[in-house]
């Protein structure tokens, strides 16, 4: 019955435009649903859970080194969770992102619902793992996989449609949650979190969603794979792309690993200590959360625009220079001092984040095709995520310490600094040593 209707709605909406324009607004919307697994919704209960935590270990070091615990318990668990990725990326290859996408909205709905019963600190540790695996990693990981087999002139373009649900969740999520906070406590807003996930995100998936357009008789853009082929006979064509091995032994992989690496580990620090930095520098809890919204917005305007720009510029000079808005994000924010100077730091940021998300996405099939895409991507966002998982930390000891923050921002600018160097050796791996 599924299948049926899934089948009769494609043609009847492919007769009237390229399908994969649906498939944009499904992975799109489904961004929206990686909230519960991202750090710009966790750190804001970051305050409120170490606040209740209680230790079954190690209780007087962590009991006087609350923060510097929680960002353990957060990194250490997304650094585990990374490691089954790959896994996904695999998962993706032989059965597709539209299965893969079904079954991780379900598992993300169940764990955002469980996450309200943890109290201590290894219960926390273990839900953010689940979350992080769940909402940062293979949710994200199977939206960008879809998109990718079904857009190539346009992939940039596409991708940084695609991409507008993450800055949307950024402006939704935190004022929505704190709402809710507010009106039932954080234990409560993490059971409607897990209830809209699954009501919300998971029929769209269900009824629209199709993994691949050779699978439907078409080619990634909407042209017909050929002459004798009629869209939705199922036949295939050769999809071209390396292997994980052949990516892996590109110095390619590793100066694109490199630099997203670094990306995801400083966005992902200023997203947990977001509302702290700012609240550290004058402003109100309210104005500093407020300020997530502007960073979404400038984040929603500037994916598009990104995106076209990956079409058409050269890609290593677009990667040097995403880099450097990464350095500018970090710089700027340790010149906030009222709410003019927030505004432009989170103006930098929402840039920072569109050219994040876009690139993560965009860098893979362009420069390793879309054959093995799954596990080349699994890969790499294993080594993405676990830069995350640990690009926190530096800021958290700095803060239980009593450290200058400002100049521990200053120097972790220095990474993507150097990385953006490197970017300027970026080169297309020769496709004669693909399958």
């Amino acid at each position: 019955m599924l299948s049926s209707l899934r089948t009769s709605l494609f043609h009847v909406i492919n007769r009237r435009f390229f399908y994969g324009w649906i498939i944009l607004a499904v992975t799109s919307f489904a961004m929206i649903g990686t909230g519960p697994g991202q750090s710009h919704l966790i750190g804001l209960y970051f305050e409120d859970i170490s606040r209740e935590m209680t230790f079954s270990f190690a209780a007087d070091w962590m009991g006087g080194n609350r923060q510097t615990a929680i960002t353990f318990a957060y990194g250490g668990a997304t650094f585990l969770a990374a490691f089954l990725l790959p896994y996904v990326g695999r998962l993706l290859d032989r059965y597709g992102p539209t299965v893969i996408l079904s079954g991780v909205i379900v598992g993300l709905a169940v764990t955002a619902t469980l996450f309200s019963l943890a109290r201590d600190w290894a219960a926390f540790a273990v839900a953010f793992g689940f979350l992080r695996f769940l909402g940062q990693g293979s949710l994200m990981l199977a939206c960008v996989n879809m998109v990718s087999q079904w857009f190539d002139q346009r992939r940039g373009f596409a991708l940084g449609i695609m991409s507008l649900g993450f800055p949307l969740s950024m402006a939704m999520h935190p004022p929505i949650c704190q709402a809710l906070m507010d009106l039932v406590g954080w234990r409560a807003s993490w059971v409607w979190l897990g209830i809209s996930t699954l009501v919300l995100f998971l029929p769209p998936i269900l009824l629209l969603a199709h993994s691949k357009p050779e699978l439907l008789g078409l080619k990634p853009d909407g042209a017909s794979t050929n002459s004798d082929t009629a869209p939705g006979s199922g036949k295939k064509t050769e999809i071209w792309g390396l292997t994980r091995g052949e990516a892996l032994r590109t110095p390619t992989f590793y100066i694109i690993t490199a630099g997203l690496t670094a990306l995801s580990m400083l966005v992902t620090t200023l997203h947990v200590f977001f509302r702290g930095i700012l609240t550290s520098h004058g402003l109100e809890p309210q104005t500093a959360t407020l300020m997530f919204t502007v960073t979404g917005i400038t984040a929603a305007i500037s994916m598009p625009i990104v995106g076209q720009m990956l079409d058409k510029f050269r890609t290593d000079w677009m990667f040097c220079g995403g880099l450097l808005v990464m350095v500018a994000a970090l710089v700027s924010v340790t010149f906030v001092s009222d709410l003019p100077s927030a505004v432009v730091f989170a103006i930098i940021f929402g840039i920072n984040n569109g050219v994040t998300m876009t690139f993560f996405g965009f860098l893979w099939p362009r420069y390793f095709g879309r054959r093995h895409l799954g596990s080349i991507q699994g890969i790499g966002q294993m080594v993405g995520i676990v830069g995350a998982s640990i690009g926190a930390i530096p800021y958290a000891i700095a803060y239980d310490r009593a450290w200058d923050l400002d100049f521990t921002l200053r120097v972790l600018a220095l990474m993507p600094l150097v990385f953006a160097g490197v970017a300027l050796f970026l080169r297309e791996p020769k496709r004669d040593t693909a399958d």
